[in-house]
């Protein structure tokens, strides 16, 4: 906070202002109210001179300066002449220096909110934009696919083993965490609703038959979103800032063959069995809630989850995986190359990936529901 004892102001007869700066003036302290001398400059009997007195000054930065400059601009508006001789040589030079360069033309030009109409066709136009770039993207990718079924794609096999070891294996331990702790929830909340009613065998029911039609599928699919979808923008982005995707297009290599399809396939053959693991440690986290809090055995648990589960349901849980892989993966690989050209715009591909995926998962889970409903599965 400015020292209140770093500005005063004495009257050198009805003509003259005499303002006194003393003390440090730091932008750190802050800076004195320039109010104050406005007040002065445009008092009842306004001065013809305005003098400064700075034998107390002990220390300045900036701050003086941007304080001086606003007493000009005072003392111009108001047609009072400024006297600098008591002022710092220093900061004369300065100040001389900053009114010698004049103010760039609209280098504070205000900025005015268009109207709501033309932000809400701003809007409309981007999002017209946004879904075209979608569906020349999906055109894109069913050609590679179609390329890929008539084995004349070219990319990397090597490429393709390690994205299925990073979207395989190493998303394991996450699955297991997040899979076991939703199958004690389903478990918990279950059983406290059915134990009111002596019906807490059928938790088991509960669990077989959530995990395997859908927290299963859908768990998994926004566990890899932020986890795969993000890391596949992200390493598509860093590739566009630096021009390596360019490069390949240059050399005769398509990127959606050599960088997107390894990418979709992976991560489309590894859902369905992330899917099953998932499945099989939920039940293990519902059955740790039965064994613990309802005295089950494992033999009961077991047979009553064997009885309520069907095919039908595994087979539809992991047929939700594969699309929900496919448009993981087409999320990060599409946010990826539309990503800009600096390094936040990598951060930014990562986050949109991951919106995207999972608004895509839950979007295509809903209409999984309805078909499912309708065909009476």
């Amino acid at each position: 906070m400015a020292d209140p004892d770093a500005l005063s102001f004495e009257r050198a007869g009805d003509a003259t202002l005499v303002i006194r700066l003393s003390g440090a003036w730091s932008l750190k302290e802050g800076l004195p109210s320039i109010a104050e001398v406005e007040q002065q400059v445009a008092s009842v009997s306004p001065p013809r001179l305005v003098a400064f007195q700075t034998q107390g000054l002990t220390a300045w930065d900036s701050s003086l300066l941007t304080f001086l400059t606003k007493v000009a601009q005072i003392c111009r508006a108001r047609g009072v002449f400024m006297v600098r001789d008591g002022l710092p040589s220093g900061i004369r030079r300065l100040l001389e220096l900053a009114e010698a360069v004049p103010e760039r033309k609209g280098a504070h030009q205000e900025v005015i909110e268009p109207p709501l109409l033309e932000r809400i066709g701003r809007g409309s136009i981007g999002a017209a934009g946004s879904v075209g770039e979608m569906l020349a993207f999906l055109g894109e990718m069913t050609v590679t696919f179609g390329k890929l079924l008539r084995m004349k794609a070219r990319y990397r096999a090597s490429d393709l083993l390690l994205l299925i070891q990073e979207c395989g294996a190493q998303a394991l331990p996450i699955v297991t965490l997040t899979s076991f702790l939703v199958g004690v929830i389903l478990a918990f909340v279950g059983a406290v609703q059915l134990k009111q009613f002596g019906a807490q065998l059928y938790v088991a029911d509960l669990v077989g038959i959530g995990m395997m039609r859908d927290m299963g599928a859908m768990m998994t699919g926004i566990l890899m979103a932020g986890r795969t979808g993000a890391a596949f923008a992200a390493q598509l982005g860093t590739m566009k800032v630096t021009q390596e995707i360019d490069a390949l297009a240059t050399m005769g290599f398509s990127p959606m063959e050599f960088l997107v399809l390894p990418r979709v396939v992976a991560l489309f053959l590894m859902m369905p069995l992330l899917c099953l693991y998932s499945d099989f440690i939920g039940v293990l986290g519902g059955a740790a809630v039965g064994l613990g809090m309802l005295d089950f055995s494992w033999t009961t648990y077991f047979q009553e989850t064997a009885q309520a589960v069907h095919l039908a349901d595994i087979f539809g849980g992991v047929f939700k995986s594969s699309v929900y892989g496919a448009l993981v993966a087409l999320s990060g690989c599409l946010r990826g190359l539309q990503c800009g050209n600096s390094s936040s715009a990598v951060g930014d591909a990562a986050t949109s990936a991951v919106v995207t995926g999972i608004v895509a998962i839950i979007v295509a889970c809903g209409i999984f529901s309805f078909v499912f409903y309708v065909l009476g599965i």
